[in-house]
């Protein structure tokens, strides 16, 4: 920076708030900058310069596996609202374990982010490492909560369970719930939220117990589980409420391998049913029946809620509740597997 304002022939504080702020600078300065940009070259270290900033404008991300069509959906919304408002958004993926999600913590910590938007591990979280940067700069989490207290943006699951479990009981035979490995805080949430929409409904809640697991490998563990229940003699139902689209793709896939047709005509054995609308749940056979999350609208308030956290939107065109808990409905999508 010292060589390049000598080469402008300008102050170095002028060429720094040039940088900080183009349109601060007279156009006079301005323009004389940006033709020494383009002799010179020069780029100043963004990671450098953020080092030195009292807050930076950089703004974290990180998410359990960053290759998964939902994740993908949710940080692509996430980066285009942060470049809007002149942040750079810089995503880590944890894949999904608790060593790679404490680095990605402390990657943060040393390229000194202003702010956060995490998807938990949750169960195999470090929460002190989480507690303590939370302390330091925003953070929001999406897709579970860390805790019953943390900023959140997510779907209502007892809003959502309940329109699922409604649906079900009503067209056919009572689904009983086929849960996902306990990795994060949805697994026993959504269980508790299918138990409250039977009772509400006076039917026992039927869980299917399965196997300890602890591995976010969904697709396999609903595939190795409903290949064992069937040889162990069936599901309990004739349908079977899975805790999300991955779980629910393995069992489909089960079934087929075990000769047992999914779907709602009246020769079928089995219904299937799944919670999050992945993008791929449309192209299992028979497509799948689910409940669509909004991840474009978790995606905005997410990064809007940490941007007015950051006092970036002095007039935020969504009142945010007080205790920054955001729970949005679902609605659901009827296809052919329930």
């Amino acid at each position: 920076m010292e060589d390049f304002s000598e080469f402008v022939g300008l102050s170095r504080p002028t060429v720094s708030k040039y940088f900080n702020d183009p349109t601060s600078v007279r156009k006079k300065t301005r323009d004389a900058i940006e033709a020494a940009i383009k002799q010179s070259g020069f780029r100043p270290n963004i990671f450098a310069v953020n080092l030195n900033r009292r807050r930076t404008n950089i703004l974290g991300v990180i998410v359990p596996n960053s290759t998964d069509p939902f994740y993908m959906a949710l940080t692509r919304r996430i980066e285009h609202i942060a470049n809007q408002a002149g942040f750079l958004a810089f995503v880590l993926s944890s894949d999904g374990k608790p060593e790679m999600e404490e680095r990605a913590i402390e990657t943060f910590k040393s390229m000194n982010v202003a702010g956060a938007i995490i998807a938990p591990l949750g169960v195999q979280s470090h929460h002190q490492k989480l507690t303590s940067l939370g302390q330091s700069i925003p953070l929001i989490y999406v897709d579970s909560p860390l805790d019953g207290s943390s900023s959140f943006v997510g779907t209502d699951n007892r809003q959502s369970f309940k329109l699922m479990v409604d649906y079900l009981c009503r067209s056919g035979e009572p689904p009983c719930y086929f849960g996902m490995p306990p990795v994060n805080n949805n697994a026993l949430a959504r269980q508790h939220a299918y138990e409250e929409a039977m009772q509400q409904l006076k039917m026992d809640p039927v869980i299917v117990p399965t196997a300890p697991n602890a591995s976010w490998d969904f697709e396999k563990f609903g595939y190795d589980e409903t290949l064992r229940i069937l040889g162990e003699g069936g599901f309990p139902t004739k349908t079977v409420l899975c805790a999300n689209d991955r779980v629910a793709f393995g069992v489909i896939a089960a079934a087929f391998q075990s000769g047992i047709k999914v779907g709602r005509e009246l020769d079928s054995d089995l219904r299937v049913a799944g919670h999050d609308d992945h993008p791929l749940s449309r192209y299992t056979c028979p497509p799948l029946t689910t409940v669509a999350q909004n991840y474009n609208e978790i995606g905005r308030l997410a990064i809007e809620l940490l941007l007015f956290k950051l006092g970036e939107t002095e007039n935020a065109d969504q009142a945010f509740p007080a205790d920054e808990r955001i729970l949005l409905s679902a609605e659901i999508m009827l296809r052919g597997s329930a």
